[in-house]
């Protein structure tokens, strides 16, 4: 049993990494409401700015996978508390930026910094806790990529309106600076191993792999879209991510480490998980949009609605356990996973004219199922990985995760594309029922997603949900 001391420290541990992955989520989603305004500023098409937040989203999943090599060759705190400096001085130069390219030059150093906040501090949680506290302690860090979605809109979207979009990056700097301070004070500069080599073929393919599949989704819904080039980019990420595939399966020491993808639990919350995610993440990209070129809101109106989703997670949040509890992963996820994408496509039927207590009412359902999808799934990731394939994992989970948060943005500016090109409409009148096109879409990704559940077994994770044999 853990001392008091032990429990104090893991507990601090928990809770400085749960607020830099806060700080961490919230920019990849706190310009959302920003983007007609900053597309002005830039003088670009609303869409367009998607860019901005799938390089982001893009550089986390390139440079997520050397983190695991960094942490154990340089140490946890080390890595830890460099990677909060580069993130912050990043949000500064993203705020000074006055050109598309040069703000997306900046978030692609800036996603740097994250690559090694995202799975560094899970590690140093996984490392910290035992199995039978981890479900409490994946629920907290849970927390921030459930909550940054929700209320970063409604903050950039106070930011904007009343004060200037760039505040919503300098906002980083006190966050920074005190996360710094707490990581060189209470976490220790752990080393696995220290002499493990550097995969730089396993990190060369990947990350041609990630950023040609990605590019090429980015470039189907713009505009512009240049179809030569995207056939072009389309090819080289599937020849690379065979190549990847075949390489890391293969290397003594690879980049990204696979063989956590035997264990089931693991593998389905990979698979159909990540299709969910992809699903869950085109809403932020979405609402905002709806709301203000479709419906006419202001910035601060749109995020404002938004919290409705919030309300969900947060109501939810206090029966998860329970839930999981009486229920069990495979049934839980399964039905919560079909009622998540019945209220995905119930945002398709919100027109200007829907009251907004109807709107907010669809968004809360939406928040309670997002809320427990999510806990369930990351959960359930690490539920029966042993410790020695922990490190593996978490790089291998963190990089999908990011890769799904990016691609859930681009399917969300290719649906939207789509309900244009069904509607006849130009880059320039986009009307609501474009936006009702591309919440089906998305729904419909995410309802392919429950499949994969039922290839889970009635008690899987039952030790850490305590239900069934598992329950104690």
């Amino acid at each position: 049993m853990p001392s008091t001391a032990e429990s104090r420290s893991s507990s601090l541990i928990i809770t400085l990494v749960a607020a830099t992955f806060f700080m961490e989520n919230l920019d990849g989603t706190i310009i959302a409401t920003a983007l007609p305004q900053m597309a002005r500023s830039f003088g670009v098409h609303p869409a367009d700015m998607s860019l901005g937040i799938t390089s982001y989203l893009l550089t986390l999943a390139v440079f997520i996978p050397i983190s695991g090599w960094a942490a154990d060759r340089f140490g946890l705190r080390t890595v830890f508390g460099s990677a909060i400096a580069v993130f912050t001085a990043a949000s500064v130069l993203c705020g000074m930026t006055s050109t598309l390219p040069t703000f997306t030059a900046a978030r692609v150093l800036q996603g740097i910094g994250g690559a090694m906040m995202v799975p560094v501090g899970r590690l140093a949680v996984l490392r910290a806790t035992p199995k039978d506290d981890l479900m409490r302690a994946i629920a907290i860090i849970t927390w921030p990529g459930l909550v940054a979605p929700v209320i970063g809109p409604p903050l950039g979207g106070f930011i904007t309106t009343y004060s200037s979009w760039r505040w919503i990056f300098y906002l980083n700097v006190p966050l920074g600076i005190i996360g710094l301070l707490l990581t060189l004070r209470f976490v220790d500069n752990v080393r696995e191993d220290a002499k493990r080599r550097f995969d730089v073929t396993g990190f060369l393919l990947c990350g041609l792999a990630c950023t040609t599949l990605l590019y090429a989704m980015e470039l189907i819904g713009r505009s512009d879209a240049n179809w030569p080039h995207i056939v072009v980019f389309f090819l080289v990420g599937v020849a690379a991510s065979v190549a990847s595939w075949w390489h890391l399966k293969r290397a003594a020491q690879p980049v990204v480490d696979l063989s956590a993808l035997k264990v089931k639990t693991f593998a389905v919350a990979m698979g159909g998980g990540s299709l969910f995610r992809i699903a869950i993440s085109a809403a932020p990209f979405l609402l905002p949009l709806m709301f203000q070129v479709g419906f006419g809101m202001n910035a601060f109106e749109s995020g404002l609605l938004t919290l409705a989703v919030f309300a969900g997670n947060l109501s939810m949040k206090v029966v998860t356990t329970q839930v999981m509890r009486r229920f069990g992963f495979r049934p839980v996820l399964i039905v919560n996973g079909l009622l998540a994408a019945v209220s995905l496509a119930a945002m398709s039927l919100l027109t200007p004219s829907t009251p907004k207590f109807v709107i907010a009412l669809v968004l809360f359902a939406s928040g309670l199922s997002r809320s427990l999808q999510f806990t369930a799934l990351n959960t359930l990731s690490f539920a029966d990985v042993p410790k020695s394939q922990m490190s593996g994992a978490s790089a291998l989970s963190s990089t999908l995760f990011q890769m799904t948060m990016g691609i859930g943005v681009a399917v969300g500016a290719i649906a939207l594309r789509i309900g244009e090109w069904m509607h006849r409409h130009d880059a320039h009148s986009i009307g609501p029922e474009d936006f009702g096109v591309a919440f089906l879409i998305v729904a419909l990704v995410g309802l392919v997603g429950v499949v994969d559940l039922f290839g889970l077994s009635k008690d899987a994770g039952a030790l850490v949900s305590g239900h069934g044999k598992g329950k104690v």
